[in-house]
């Protein structure tokens, strides 16, 4: 008789040696999972798909979430311009006359020390973008580490993940990087820490939840019923489900770090004379809102149009990534 090899369910045999076994752990199943790969080789056409998907997301976004985009591409062009060629002038010369009004050789003033607010204003924006990018892009390499773990294997390593969490996340944000500070002590670090430690507790959680919903799916499962090593599961199972989670929570980090960076800054924890920063620049400008209110509303507004840009762009990426269910109106 002619034995036959009892089925697994996919279509897959049972192997009786292990031949099959070590083909399906090279394939790792990624024909079950969404955007898996053959061997490791890059699929040209899946290259192409993902540059034809992006157009299409493009074309599908509304005119608001364009002029956000916009408007923080702006931002950072003319930022990186400027620290390049030098636009607007040395952010420490002092050039005129304090607390000019702007004016055609001034576009935006002079402040209390008689340096154009221009170039200032520049090396602002590029010090708190630099800082809260650096930060954000900390915090999700930690977060999604923390959160696929504790989304994959739970129990005891998952509970005491999310009470660490917790108990960071139970303190004010701006408390909480105050103690930061005075425990790093003034300057960027500081600044660069306590944004890490303000936005890794809600990004951990989401990135948790996301993880535990993708390990309960059939293909994980099946990886896990054909011996596939846990890293290479979790590397190219669970990793590119979760990775939408993670960019919509860091446009989200990035605005909460935006704040984080210019609350200390304001109380003076965070970066530094002669340095530059949106906090900084509004800390000096509220010295002055009477006799020279501009140090403190050009500041202001770029902050409110950078804080809301980020979050405008991180709604429309969460429309695409988590499309909601369409409802009929009756």
């Amino acid at each position: 008789m002619t034995a036959t090899r009892p089925s697994t369910g996919h279509g897959v045999p049972a192997a009786d040696d292990g031949t099959d076994n070590r083909a399906i752990n090279d394939r790792g199943i990624d024909g079950d999972a969404p955007g898996g790969g053959r061997g490791g080789a890059v699929d040209p056409g899946r290259m192409r798909r993902a540059a034809t998907s992006l157009g299409t997301v493009w074309r599908r976004t509304d005119n608001l979430a364009r002029a956000a985009a916009a408007t923080l591409l702006v931002l950072v062009v003319v930022t990186l311009v400027a620290r390049v060629t030098g636009l607007g002038g040395d952010p420490s010369a002092i050039v005129a006359p304090r607390l000019q009004p702007p004016s055609a050789q001034w576009p935006l003033g002079t402040d209390n020390l008689g340096r154009s607010m221009l170039p200032r204003l520049l090396e602002g924006i590029g010090t708190t973008l630099l800082l809260s990018s650096l930060a954000v892009g900390l915090t999700a390499i930690v977060s999604t580490g923390l959160g696929i773990v504790a989304g994959y294997h739970g129990g005891r390593s998952a509970e005491a993940i999310m009470r660490l969490v917790d108990v960071i996340y139970s303190f004010p944000a701006l408390i909480l990087a105050i103690g930061v500070a005075a425990i790093v002590g003034p300057g960027q670090s500081a600044a660069l820490a306590a944004i890490v430690l303000v936005t890794i507790p809600l990004m951990t959680r989401m990135v948790r939840m996301a993880a535990a919903s993708v390990s309960g799916r059939e293909f994980v499962t099946m990886a896990r019923i054909s011996g596939v090593a846990t890293p290479t599961i979790l590397r190219r199972h669970v990793l590119p489900n979760v990775a939408g989670t993670v960019a919509i929570q860091g446009s989200y980090a990035l605005s909460i770090g935006i704040l984080v960076e210019g609350g200390l800054s304001f109380l003076g924890y965070g970066v530094q004379l002669p340095r530059a920063s949106l906090g900084l620049l509004i800390q000096e400008g509220y010295l002055y809102l009477t006799a020279a209110p501009w140090l403190l509303l050009v500041p202001g507004a770029v902050v409110v149009a950078t804080i809301v840009s980020i979050n405008i762009v991180g709604d429309s990426l969460r429309d695409h990534v988590e499309p909601r269910d369409a409802r009929p109106l009756t």
